[in-house]
């Protein structure tokens, strides 16, 4: 019975009761006065995670951009 109701579960979507649920109960289990400790942790690790991320697109970029200016000098000689 449970694999009948698995893929209904996971069909799911999360709405905005959904996230009030959510945040009432992280409330009830961490208390006031941890959750903007976590979320401060949340936002930094998603911020260094973005300029990581960031940082090798800008990487694969400046290599296509090496590889296109030898090409431009090999057929020019």
């Amino acid at each position: 019975m449970l694999t009948f109701l698995l893929p209904s579960t996971l069909m799911m979507a999360v709405g905005p009761v959904s996230l009030i649920v959510i945040a009432v109960v992280a409330l009830i289990i961490f208390g006031p006065k941890k959750l903007p400790q976590f979320g401060r942790a949340v936002g930094s690790t998603l911020k260094e995670f973005k300029d990581a991320t960031r940082g090798l697109a800008d990487d694969d970029e400046e290599e296509e951009e090496k590889k296109k200016d030898t090409k431009k000098i090999e057929s020019n000689s």
